[in-house]
């Protein structure tokens, strides 16, 4: 299970990658928000994060206009990994160094293909391991 969530600003962007996550089988939950009237993003960073963290989903995709609050929302929540993502590089390096469980988007500085093309990476890469398990463990000391 995939779930989904962004604010206001966002709104046009999880509504297509959601149709193409769906279209490609997988499982999905929108978290909100569903309208355009003007949310408070950390709730809904919190909502994704601790979903991902009580393992009722494997991944969580947070998007609002520049993907800096809501990756801000979400790292508060202990167990979150989110990283804000812009390109296939960071989407990668994301799951392989940082096993992150969530992934971030500005809707401003994204395109729907862009974001796609790197949801696609994030959804297939794996974490290394390696070094870089002790690494990430500091992060939730």
């Amino acid at each position: 299970m995939i779930i989904i969530g962004s604010d206001h600003g966002g709104l046009a962007l999880k509504a297509a990658l959601h149709s193409y996550l769906n279209r490609r089988g997988f499982d999905t939950t929108d978290a909100g928000t569903n309208g355009d009237a003007s949310v408070d993003y950390p709730d809904f960073g919190q909502k994704v994060a601790e979903a991902v963290v009580a393992g009722e989903a494997k991944l969580g995709i947070l998007i609002c206009g520049t993907g800096i609050g809501m990756s801000i929302a979400a790292n508060k929540v202990k167990g979150a990994r989110a990283a804000l993502v812009r390109d296939a590089f960071d989407a990668e390096m994301s799951r392989r160094h940082n096993d992150a469980n969530v992934i971030c988007f500005g809707a401003k500085s994204i395109t729907v293909e862009k974001a796609t093309e790197c949801l696609n990476i994030f959804l297939t890469a794996k974490f290394d391991g390696g070094r870089h398990i002790r690494r990430v463990g500091m992060f939730d000391e």
